[in-house]
């Protein structure tokens, strides 16, 4: 008998030395997962540097890089809570960190910056991942969403049929690791323990994300672009600062004798639009691939568009335009206004409404889907009357292998809408014939880079002279029109496919210039011969309305105010008095003007709104 109650308890013995043994290998195998895991959104980040990623992991910045994998270990919590196994919930959050740190090095590679949390809302984007990435990453990334959802599904109805003390322990870890991940989301509080605890040792650079990413890690630089107050307030914010404000451009505005005269508008942003001869490095042999929009901007008011990005960024540029309001004074972590700010907002005053309250008909046209950035409840907000798009529009024919709808196409639609309408027109058309990825839309090839063997550079000329080719048509047919019509054309950006060696070549301000043009069918803008001019794309509704001898806004005199005195800037790059700084080389009454311009952004999009209340954005009729 004691000889059988000896074997029990050593079986006993033995059964529990099994379980913990299990559990040991269990938390050293979910440590491993979280800290490789890190290490790979790491190399994503350093240009898969295993020498980069492992000096910033286990030297530099090792506080830094285990506050991030504590994080990462409140996502793998959640997950494998959620499906009640630490085997599929493994698998689901390996997924989840290869497809993040997958997007991080394109979005790196393509356009120089990394991978923002408001840019995962873009998963569910299958047409665009599509066109930006080769067939087998895109396959690999559809496998991976199919094999996710599949897990999800399988794993919870299997945890459904554990114990009862299991699902206790499970719904624990869930509720703790959610609470966990709330307060997470929360960095940028300045009370924020995290936060706090990154701050003993993190340096900002909220002017350069790549950089601040470089800095803090990948999970530290996600963390700090997490939602935050698009401006910070103003010292000297007040109803009765804004007031002060408004009442001088408002004046100035009234006392102009602008015209009662409501002309046709028509905004054309080309995707990627440049010039590559300006590049250091870049000879083109079989002629100028923008010989045609040449040929139109030299008779008109014309130069260089400053823009915010590189290789990417297109709806930033668009939100400048449109608003009149400056990327460069937002918090460095409101990264996107379309998809952070907007959507939030119930209107937001634009070119588009200013128009409207002068009886134009508003018309937005892009040749792609209607959720890219938002765009369907973006335009919602700014209060366009229609919006075209790749479903919607007539014209839908493309070039070649270009999947894309092309810029003739798009032209045809705009100028179906002029000739139709008796209102007078706002049309805004963000196009898409020259989006990546270049390689491989055309056959035959006029252009070629000089000495690089480049295929995506050659099929990029092709692309800005068949652009080019139909700006200057579009540019002949509405000159035949019988109602005055002014096109504003640019570019948003340049590709993203120069070589880090050709950028290396240049200056930052000349990888951020594109081509701009004011064209007036009438022949009648007041410095139509001004060429070279370089300018920031929430110039361009003031500088129309000026051109065109319009009556203005109080904003617009604002705005006008501050060209005169600082005609581009976006962050880190400043042009005044015909030369660039990278610091704010203002006067004191330069300095006013932009703080005052500062002020009435914050007032819009951050505070009260008591500029829009005093009709600020308005034209007397």
């Amino acid at each position: 008998m004691a000889l059988r109650w000896e074997r029990i308890r050593i079986k006993g013995i033995t059964k529990r030395n099994k379980k913990n043994l299990k559990a040991a290998a269990s938390l050293v195998g979910i440590i491993l997962l979280i800290v490789g895991s890190n290490l790979f959104l790491q190399l994503t980040q350093n240009e898969f540097s295993f020498e980069l990623a492992f000096k910033f992991a286990f030297s530099w910045h090792t506080e830094k890089f285990f506050l991030g994998c504590l994080v990462l270990l409140l996502v793998y919590g959640l997950f494998t809570s959620a499906l009640g196994s630490i085997l599929f919930g493994s698998f689901l959050y390996l997924f989840l960190i290869i497809g993040i740190g997958t997007a991080n090095f394109l979005k790196m590679k393509y356009r120089m910056e990394p991978i923002y949390p408001d840019d995962l809302k873009m998963i569910t984007e299958f047409g665009l991942i599509k066109d930006l990435v080769n067939g087998p990453l895109f396959v690999l990334f559809i496998l991976l969403i199919t094999a996710s959802l599949g897990i999800l599904g399988f794993s919870f109805y299997r945890s459904l049929r554990k114990s009862r003390r299991q699902q206790f322990v499970r719904l624990g870890i869930f509720l703790s690791s959610l609470l966990a991940l709330i307060y997470v989301s929360n960095f940028n509080d300045p009370k924020n323990l995290l936060r706090q605890a990154y701050n003993r040792s993190a340096l900002w650079i909220p002017y350069s994300q790549k950089m601040n990413y470089y800095n803090t890690g990948f999970m530290g630089g996600f963390l700090y672009n997490l939602r935050v107050d698009p401006m910070e307030k103003p010292k000297d914010y007040s109803k009765e600062r804004i007031e002060q404000i408004v009442d001088k451009y408002t004046k100035q505005a009234a006392a102009l004798n602008g015209s009662d005269e409501k002309p046709n508008i028509i905004y054309v942003m080309n995707e990627s639009f440049s010039d590559p001869a300006r590049l250091n490095g870049i000879e083109i042999s079989g002629g100028d691939p923008l010989a045609d929009y040449r040929t139109v901007a030299e008779d008109t008011y014309s130069g260089q568009m400053l823009s915010q990005n590189y290789g990417g960024g297109t709806a930033n540029i668009e939100f400048e335009a449109l608003t009149g309001f400056s990327m460069e004074l937002f918090n460095a972590q409101m990264t996107t206004p379309y998809t952070m700010l907007i959507p939030k907002m119930e209107t937001i005053p634009s070119l588009v409404s200013l128009t409207k309250k002068q009886g134009y008909q508003t018309t937005a046209i892009h040749p792609y889907n209607t959720s890219m950035y938002k765009r369907k409840d973006v335009y919602d907000i700014f209060g366009f009357d229609h919006f075209l798009d790749e479903e919607t529009m007539t014209h839908t024919s493309t070039i070649e292998d270009n999947p894309y709808i092309s810029d003739e196409a798009a032209y045809r639609e705009v100028l179906d809408r002029l000739k139709k309408q008796k209102h007078p027109q706002f049309i805004h058309l963000v196009t898409m014939q020259t989006h990546m990825p270049y390689n491989g839309k055309y056959e035959e090839l006029q252009f070629h880079a000089e000495g690089l063997n480049s295929s995506s550079l050659d099929n990029y000329f092709q692309d800005i002279a068949y652009a080019s080719q139909a700006l200057r048509l579009f540019i002949e047919a509405v000159d035949q029109l019988p109602k005055r019509t002014i096109v504003v054309f640019w570019g948003d950006h340049l590709p993203g496919i120069y070589s880090d060696e050709l950028q290396s070549k240049n200056e930052k301000m000349t990888l951020h210039e594109t081509e701009f043009l004011i064209h007036d069918n009438k022949n009648e803008l007041s410095n139509k011969e001004k060429q070279n001019v370089i300018t920031s794309p929430f110039y361009f509704g003031p500088t129309v309305f000026e051109q065109a001898g319009l009556k203005s806004s109080g904003f617009y005199q604002l705005l006008l105010a501050m060209q005169k005195k600082i005609p581009a800037f976006e962050s880190g790059m400043y042009y005044k008095n015909g030369a660039w700084s990278q610091e704010q080389p203002f006067t004191k009454r330069e300095r006013l003007i932009y703080e005052e311009y500062q002020l009435i952004q914050y007032d819009i999009t951050t505070g009260e709104q008591y500029s829009r209340n005093q009709k600020f954005f308005t034209v007397e009729e």
